[in-house]
């Protein structure tokens, strides 16, 4: 057996040193340079590129099978365009270890590598027949470990352009240095490399030192003792600063963080920022999910918006977690404004199903702003928010003081491309018009009225009011129903009390090209009075009563609508007032003119009162219409037509008064009952003029006179005859 053994060895010896011997005259008697052009011939075969050798290739073969190539470039795919070009490569291996599998490898060195990688508009690429699938799947079953000395690549550069979006980046200057890497040994990198690219806007240079640790057969993947740098232009960030440190590690599908800060500034939107990321222990799998301590900070605008994020613990795992209280406050000072918002919230969530939830949120605002009332504002609300991404929906629940108000509000919002929201909002007071935007003032011009955001809405949902404001028209128990769709706004049921009386009816907008209004109301009674004054600031009417309407409008500017009105209106009024001039009035004070016509201005003092009033009115093209009028009261009696002009504020109508026999013997003209005068009203609204045509008063006098001194005659003559008649018979 012991002779067997020692033969054997002394075999072995001798065929070693026979291959020795036969590989240290192969490597002194053989030069590859001979054969370059079979080389480049069977490239040019194999894979249709033309391959240049123009560096010497060197061959060694002991201790390490090593090959070094110099100033080498490969031509694109049936082309004599330039893909790729490198000016030193370097790379010897151990013969032994690769009969186990093994990669055992001294220095790797690649110097000046130049490439250019297209994706053409097709799908293909310029490297598709570089990469055997083949191959990649073969050597996937028989894995290869490695073990290399050490890997230097320095000078490279490449370039990737997409032909159907257009996308272009660029790598230059990327250098790479490491000691050994091999599975499961700890081993320095450094590498440092210049991006730039369009597809975002960047162009950053990157710099990266750590200890990379990886084994693939375990699943560990670690970079420790880390210290990465980002400077330059991302995005809309110019004088971009990024600095990364501590130790990240992905094993077994577990990722850990441990004494990892992340520190961000730069230029934003030219705006400058300040970023600030901590987690002092995370740990993340499919089984456990636990941290401490993390915060996020960040500064916005030389520090005028300050927002902070902090987790004081949470746990769980992958499919579920929670957070004990989240906390987020948010400082933003400006100019003209400064807030402050803070959340305080116990938080839950599936990663899997994409479910998130703030359980028991309380949201507190307060801050200065010059535009609001007070010129600050200090609210605070508690609900409850839940987050479906899978579903793409959110539910929001929430109470408390908004504003000036005490609302309770649910909402719901579904699809994110485009929300369509759900509401159902309580709130005790509203005044709007502290936050509608101020009007024009007279010398100003006419801003144009802007419903694009109506374009955008898709909601349904009702709001209750207890007080409103707006537009200084003052409504209580305000009832709302609203259907938004594709720029079409429906508001129906519209229900409310004001001014004594109450309103219902509805109201829609429709914002898809030029602004359309409609509004079917009808309003029963109302304080005309209070209305018209609070709402239009006119103030020629009293009265209570009902009114109805039924009108449209469209147009660019209110001015455009108002002289773009169309529909009907009615008005049925009792014991009120028309302000402006007293008929009776002035009839009683006619002495004296019996011809001729007498003109005064509206008199707000002076009115004619009224105990009944009707009319209707036909709207066209901003112009009322008016036939019917009817005005009784003790004294007088009126009938008018005419019209009034909406979108020019004027008016121009023709009101005839009749007088009551109750005038007579009141110091005015003897027997003047029933006598009708003409009463013009024309002029622009802010100064009407009122035309009493007395001398038609005075020629119907006469008439009326004329007419007495017949029917007297006619009296005296009956009387007479009937004298006669007798005095014949008897």
């Amino acid at each position: 057996m012991k002779k067997i053994v020692k033969y054997g060895l002394f075999g072995a010896g001798a065929v070693l040193a026979v291959a020795v011997a036969g590989a240290a005259y192969l490597a002194a008697t053989f030069n590859p340079n001979d054969y370059k052009a079979q080389i480049i011939h069977a490239v040019e075969e194999s894979h249709h590129r033309t391959l240049h050798l123009d560096g010497d290739i060197k061959l060694r073969l002991f201790p390490y099978i090593g090959a070094s190539l110099e100033r080498a470039s490969l031509s694109e795919f049936n082309s004599e365009k330039q893909f790729a070009s490198v000016e030193t490569i370097k790379v010897s291996l151990a013969l032994m270890p690769l009969l186990s599998h093994r990669l055992v490898v001294d220095d790797v060195i690649i110097a000046g590598l130049s490439a250019h990688v297209v994706r053409h508009k097709d799908g293909t690429s310029n490297i598709d027949d570089l990469i055997s699938r083949d191959h990649k799947t073969e050597s996937a079953k028989q894995p290869v470990s490695f073990d290399i000395a050490s890997v230097l690549i320095k000078k490279t550069s490449l370039t990737y352009r997409d032909e159907s979006t257009g996308a272009e980046y660029a790598i230059d200057n990327l250098k790479l240095d490491t000691g050994r890497i091999a599975y499961g040994v700890p081993t320095r990198i450094d590498l440092s490399v210049h991006v730039q690219g369009n597809q975002p806007r960047l162009d950053i240079y990157t710099q990266l030192s750590a200890m990379l640790t990886f084994d693939p057969d375990r699943q560990l993947y670690r970079l420790a003792d880390m210290d990465f740098r980002v400077n330059g232009f991302l995005l809309d960030m110019s004088n971009l600063k990024m600095n990364a440190s501590g130790n990240v590690a992905l094993a077994a599908k577990a990722l850990t963080a441990d004494k990892f800060t992340l520190d961000a500034s730069g230029m934003r939107a030219g705006s400058p920022f300040e970023a600030a990321l901590n987690l002092p222990q995370l740990m993340v799998s499919k089984e456990k999910l636990s941290g401490s301590n993390l915060t996020f900070n960040a500064k916005l605008d030389s520090g005028n918006i300050v927002a902070s994020l902090s987790l004081p613990d949470i746990s769980g795992n992958a499919q579920s977690f929670s957070v004990s209280k989240l906390l987020l406050d948010l400082s933003v000072q400006m100019p003209d404004q400064a807030f402050k918002v803070r959340l305080a919230s116990p938080m839950s969530g599936n990663v899997d199903a994409q479910q998130f939830s703030l359980g028991s949120a309380d949201v507190a605002v307060s801050g200065v702003f010059d535009k609001l009332p007070g010129k600050s504002v200090n609210s605070r609300m508690k609900g409850n928010l839940g987050v479906d991404a899978k579903r793409e929906t959110v539910q929001i629940n929430l109470s408390g003081g908004l504003l000036q108000s005490q609302v309770a509000a649910k909402l719901s919002v579904s699809d994110f491309a485009n929300p369509y929201i759900q509401f159902d909002v309580d709130a005790d007071q509203l005044d709007a018009d502290l936050y509608l935007p101020k009007k024009a003032k007279a010398n100003q011009p006419e801003q144009p009225i802007d419903l694009s955001a109506f374009k955008k809405l898709n909601l349904d949902g009702s709001l209750r009011i207890g007080r409103l404001k707006a537009e200084n028209i003052r409504l209580s128990d305000v009832r709302l129903n609203v259907k938004a769709h594709k720029g079409v706004v429906d508001v129906s049921p519209l229900s409310a009390s004001l001014y004594g009386g109450s309103m219902n009816g509805g109201l829609s907008v429709n914002a898809q090209a030029v602004p359309e209004i409609a509004v079917n109301q009808k309003l029963a009674g109302i304080d005309v009075a209070a209305l018209t004054k609070d709402a239009a600031d006119f103030d020629m009417l009293e009265g209570r009563g009902n009114v109805a309407m039924n009108l449209s409008m469209q147009g660019n500017t209110v001015s455009r609508m108002k002289k773009a009105l169309n529909g009907n209106l009615s008005l049925n009024l009792v014991d009120g007032a028309i302000k402006g001039i007293n008929v009776a009035k002035a009839l009683r004070n006619a002495r004296g003119m019996l011809t001729g016509a007498q003109t005064q201005a509206a008199n707000r003092s002076e009115k004619t009162d009224f105990s009944e009033l009707k009319a209707t009115f036909k709207i066209n093209n901003g112009v009322a219409h008016n036939d019917d009028l009817t005005l009784k009261s003790p004294l007088l009696r009126v009938a008018g037509s005419g019209d009034i002009d909406i979108g020019n504020n004027s008016m121009n109508y023709l009101a005839r008064a009749t007088l009551a026999k109750t005038l007579e013997g009141q110091g005015g003209l003897d027997q003047v009952g029933g006598i009708t005068v003409p009463v013009r009203i024309a002029g622009p609204f802010d100064g009407l003029k009122y035309t009493l045509d007395f001398g038609a008063m005075v020629n119907e006098a006469a008439k009326q006179k004329v007419e007495a001194a017949k029917q007297e005659l006619k009296k005296k003559a009956q009387e007479q005859l009937k004298d006669s008649l007798k005095g014949l018979f008897r």
